[in-house]
């Protein structure tokens, strides 16, 4: 209680939604300038609608868990995952393996 869980998002934690299949190229740009106008709240969703895809394709069965786990982590550092297939899929496997430890405690339990 009150220590932090890697795997159970923060209080106030809000998964990030999916981009609707009507969306034009435009809502789903992620320039410079409309991410630095954008509060963080929806900065931290702008890029989560741009990893969920890319993570769901490495493990979709754990893609909303994932995804929100990486969200944890600074924009800096997920900007350099959406850049780097290599450097996603490690985080992704870091993130996977965390996920099973949390589940094996869990059973233990």
């Amino acid at each position: 209680p009150g220590q932090y869980n890697p795997v159970q998002p923060q209080p106030g934690f809000r998964r990030p939604q999916m981009v609707p299949a009507m969306a034009t190229a435009a809502d789903l740009s992620l320039t410079s300038a409309n991410f630095q106008s954008a509060i963080p709240e929806n900065q931290k969703r702008m890029i989560g609608e741009r990893l969920h895809p890319l993570v769901s394709a490495r493990e979709p069965e754990h893609a909303n868990k994932v995804t929100g786990m990486l969200l944890e982590l600074d924009n800096s550092e997920l900007f350099a995952l959406l850049d780097s297939p290599e450097a996603l899929t490690q985080k992704v496997n870091e993130a996977m393996d965390v996920l099973r430890q949390h589940q094996q405690l869990q059973q233990q339990q």
